[in-house]
């Protein structure tokens, strides 16, 4: 993990964390863990999560078999996920593998399917957020190409 202080704002960022360091941040586990990695991480307010999405998904076996398709609710659980890991960051070790739980989500759109062999970038950014309880913006997109958006709030669980 890599970071960076800025000194004018006093911005702390990240550079990038591996799926070992998300696995720490957050409870979830494969086939549920649906961030690979995280880039341009500045904490307290957004980062990118990046998910390689593969034909061998277990989503895919059902979802469809002749034509595989990534369901627009995992798409938004991805968003969420990085949300929870960009908190957990930002909060500190005490946090750590707290379970985080959606309160809302609100104006979720799906622009285009995710197919196996998309790279989906996901990011993420802080609306506000008041004690436990945050709320974010996210955009997913593949090729710069914006395939599902939506807002969501959750609550850590201290």
């Amino acid at each position: 993990m890599e970071t960076k202080q800025e000194s004018q704002q006093d911005v702390q960022t990240i550079d990038k964390i591996d799926v070992n360091r998300i696995m720490q941040a957050i409870p979830h586990r494969y086939p549920f863990l649906l961030i690979d990695r995280m880039v341009e991480i500045v904490l307290g307010e957004e980062a990118t999560g990046i998910k390689n999405v593969s034909v061998n998904e277990p989503f895919f076996q059902g979802h469809f078999p002749e034509r595989p398709v990534m369901p627009g609710v995992l798409i938004v659980e991805a968003m969420a996920q990085t949300a929870a890991t960009l908190v957990v960051l930002t909060l500190g070790k005490a946090f750590e593998g707290k379970l985080v739980y959606f309160m809302t989500i609100e104006g979720a759109k799906f622009r285009r399917p995710v197919e196996p062999g998309d790279q989906l970038r996901i990011h993420v950014k802080k609306e506000r957020n008041r004690s436990n309880v945050w709320k974010f913006r996210g955009v997913a997109k593949v090729d710069d190409v914006i395939v599902a958006e939506a807002t969501f709030s959750a609550m850590i669980m201290g």
